[in-house]
């Protein structure tokens, strides 16, 4: 089965849905009117013969078209057929009132009314009209010879099921016109949607999500959520499992964002695609399919990569000449017969090499993030020193800056992590305290145990972040607008490259902030054993 096959056997977001449901198998609608017919009958002649043939002929008529219903394949038959079925209807109708008893089977004109007007519209109300005034009040008039009880029977008989015809045909053109607008409007994005049911299967898809069907299955596809294909993980390379399919976890109830997949294997046509999902439910709160978007992201994994690729090379070629740099001015400020001005010129030299050392560091780390080379070499280690140090070593810049420091830690809390990493997100942390609190402010910088975890908060009296920013704070070469407006100096790595490393520790950070009131960045790192505090409390001053 190809993937066109599959999609059209399950509907699509297209106006094209409705030509395909548009002569939608009878069997149901015949059933339900072949068992009223039934039961009219047997009330009317209830321990009686049935006197006539006419009735006779009608129940042989109904039988006959149901068994037509079960037979004939309706996917293929021509649009005339359906017609000759209602119409056959209304004829049996008509001649099972030819009986002394009249009965009430003229009310039953209203099945194939409601039929020719679904599928037929408003032609189907002017067949209506015309086939149970000729087929069912017709006959009924002449064979009872007009009197005022047949006459108001078949006059409201042929009403009723007009108007039920004709409400019908309205309410399903309205339908109809609002499925065309959906549709147009759905296949005028440039983004694949699919449609689940609550078994995982298929119920319908763009044109778009066609596209990409095409590419991840090429030899066709069985229309169910979690099938294997050309569907491949981030790095491009790793086939994606059946579990981690996004259709079989939406299928499966999950939701989500930005689920990015490659689909195809020709490295030309291949296209990235960033998948979301949301769950569809009933009033009952039940799983009742879902619902998944599918936006081609390729350009922008394209430019990552190559960005990434480029920041990674210059890094490397700054590294080497930076360190030269920095290594011959260490080696000049060790000299004592240096002029003062000398000196002092070659320590800006030095601050302004470690500040680049440590962009060029940030911008590694990025890359390294990005290829999963984060590496941790984990190590029982005092965290309180860890802490301490990062903090001496922030304190010129705070004096400069006129900035209170203050550390508040126990004396001493064993923790087996990677000292330098952890030393890494205590100077993010504590320097961007310090760059973004004024003059005359405080940073603290506390540490402690809560409940089954070791808590570092990093606390200022700074500018604080709007609420609108948090969201993506963490995201990588984002600044804040403070930042921008104040013209604070960053490249917006720091906090990108913090919480990759305590994520790396299995912990989270998180962060409070009030505009103009100062922020607070807690990092939570899961708690090993219970270390020996000492004598102090965890948030003593230290």
């Amino acid at each position: 089965m190809s993937v066109r096959e599959a999609n059209a056997g399950h509907g699509d977001l297209t106006a094209g849905s409705w030509a395909r449901d548009r002569f939608a198998d009878p069997r149901a609608a015949q059933s339900v009117c072949a068992a009223l017919f039934a039961l009219d009958l047997v009330l009317r002649f209830a321990g009686e013969a049935v006197s006539g043939p006419w009735p006779r002929t009608g129940a042989v008529i109904v039988v006959a078209l149901t068994l037509v219903t079960y037979v004939v394949p309706w996917s293929r038959i021509p649009g005339w057929v359906p017609v000759v079925v209602a119409l056959g209807d209304l004829a049996a109708m008509g001649l099972s009132r030819l009986d002394d008893t009249g009965g009430g089977t003229g009310i039953l004109m209203v099945l194939p009314a409601l039929y020719l007007g679904r599928y037929f519209g408003r032609p189907g109300v002017l067949l209506t009209v015309v086939g149970g005034a000729l087929l069912v009040s017709l006959p009924g008039l002449l064979y009872f010879q007009g009197d005022g009880p047949n006459l108001s029977r078949s006059a409201l008989s042929l009403a009723v099921a007009a108007l039920a015809s004709f409400a019908m045909a309205e309410a399903v053109t309205r339908l109809q016109l609002q499925q065309r607008v959906s549709a147009a409007i759905i296949e005028s994005v440039d983004v694949g949607l699919m449609l689940l049911d609550e078994h995982g299967t298929y119920q319908a898809m763009n044109r778009r999500h066609l596209d990409f069907m095409h590419l991840a299955f090429p030899d066709g596809h069985a229309g169910k959520a979690g099938q294997l294909g050309l569907v491949y993980g981030l790095d491009g390379t790793t086939l994606v499992p059946t579990e981690e399919m996004p259709t079989y976890l939406a299928a499966h109830s999950h939701e989500f964002d930005d689920v990015r997949i490659w689909v195809g294997d020709d490295p030309v046509t291949r296209r990235a695609l960033s998948v979301s999902a949301r769950v569809v439910r009933d009033d009952a709160g039940r799983f009742a399919g879902a619902a998944l978007a599918y936006k081609d992201v390729t350009d922008f994994m394209r430019a990552l990569e190559v960005k990434d690729e480029f920041v990674s090379s210059v890094s490397h070629e700054l590294r080497t000449p930076l360190t030269s740099i920095h290594g011959y001015a260490m080696l000049l400020l060790e000299r004592d017969d240096l002029p003062a001005q000398a000196r002092a010129h070659l320590e800006v030299v030095v601050r302004n090499t470690d500040r680049l050392q440590r962009l060029v560091g940030d911008l590694l780390h990025a890359v390294q993030v990005d290829e999963d080379a984060l590496h941790f070499e984990r190590v029982e280690t005092d965290l309180t020193q860890v802490v301490r140090q990062a903090v001496l070593a922030a304190e010129p810049a705070a004096r400069a800056c006129q900035i209170t420091l203050r550390v508040e830690a126990p004396p001493r809390l064993p923790l087996k992590v990677d000292p330098q990493r952890i030393a890494q997100v205590v100077d993010n942390l504590v320097s961007n305290a310090v760059k973004y609190t004024p003059a005359g402010g405080e940073v603290v910088v506390q540490v402690g145990i809560d409940a089954n975890r070791v808590e570092i908060a990093v606390s200022d009296t700074g500018v604080g972040i709007d609420a609108a920013d948090r969201d993506r704070l963490f995201t990588r070469f984002f600044r804040a607008r403070q930042a921008a407006e104040q013209s604070i100096q960053g490249v917006g790595l720091g906090l990108n490259i913090t919480r990759s490393i305590v994520e790396g520790h299995g912990g989270r950070i998180d962060v409070e902030s009030e505009v103009g009131r100062g922020s607070t960045f807690r990092v939570r790192l899961p708690l090993s054993g219970s270390p020996d505090l000492g004598p102090s409390s965890p948030h003593g001053t230290g």
